[in-house]
């Protein structure tokens, strides 16, 4: 009778325990990754032969890559909150409207996956808890995001889903689904996670899936049953990392 009143007891307090939030997965997990500082922080890395630096202050941005072309003319291009330059070879270059949105889409594409999970408190981020999943043996908590129309930008129709493990708080994978270029959905395993100057960087393997028709929600399932195919490897190299 005891050991039944004591495993009733368990099952009691067990029930009583209430799952985190969003929002408070998110708040440890922007601890495990570096924490508040990274706010005010600059940082630059290479990928794919090209160089890619990132301010941030007090909201405010500057994002910049800079690469040689195949005639070895240096172009630069510069974001912020409000502008998008480009230099070839120091001079500045008129750019169209059109090609201002996709250059200013593929410097912030990188390096809004360079910075996860520090963006998901952007204004325009809607933040859902999906719950627990386990990949490859591990625990995860389950975020999903959505973006909002007004301050969302151009591809405010994509979506993401992140799993944060759940004793070190650290994104090991994460899928998204994209509208831009035709569409598709991609899986992604962190790999080589190392700290530079206190700031948790992840290289990825990239996955797509073998079924379109799988939500990417149900993909640490889908990982597991070998449902995705391996396309590439994101792998950033020279990461500094300084603080403001």
């Amino acid at each position: 009778m005891k050991h039944f009143l004591y495993l009733i007891l368990i099952l009691w307090v067990v029930s009583c325990q209430k799952e985190p939030t969003a929002e408070e997965i998110l708040a440890k997990a922007i601890e495990a990754h570096g924490g508040e500082k990274i706010y005010n922080s600059t940082v630059s890395f290479d990928f794919r032969n090209i160089h890619y630096k990132a301010t941030y202050q007090n909201g405010d941005y500057t994002l910049s890559r800079e690469f040689s072309d195949s005639l070895n003319n240096k172009i630069k291009d510069v974001l912020t909150n409000n502008t998008f330059d480009r230099t070839i070879n120091d001079s500045l270059v008129s750019v169209t409207d059109q090609w201002k949105i996709k250059y200013s889409n593929s410097v912030n594409s990188v390096i809004y996956f360079f910075r996860l999970p520090f963006n998901l408190r952007d204004p325009a981020v809607m933040l859902s808890y999906l719950g627990k999943g386990t990949i490859e043996g591990t625990s995860y908590y389950k975020l999903k995001v959505r973006f909002s129309k007004e301050g969302g930008g151009e591809d405010f129709t994509d979506q993401f889903v992140y799993w944060i493990n759940t004793n070190s708080y650290t994104l090991d994978y994460l899928a998204y689904e994209y509208a831009t270029d035709g569409g598709g959905k991609r899986f992604r395993k962190a790999f080589n996670q190392r700290k530079v100057n206190g700031w948790l960087v992840s290289d990825y393997h990239n996955y797509e899936p073998l079924n379109l028709d799988v939500g990417i929600e149900n993909y640490d399932h889908y990982f597991t049953k070998s449902g995705l195919k391996k396309l590439s490897e994101i792998v950033n190299k020279n990461v500094k990392v300084e603080y403001e």
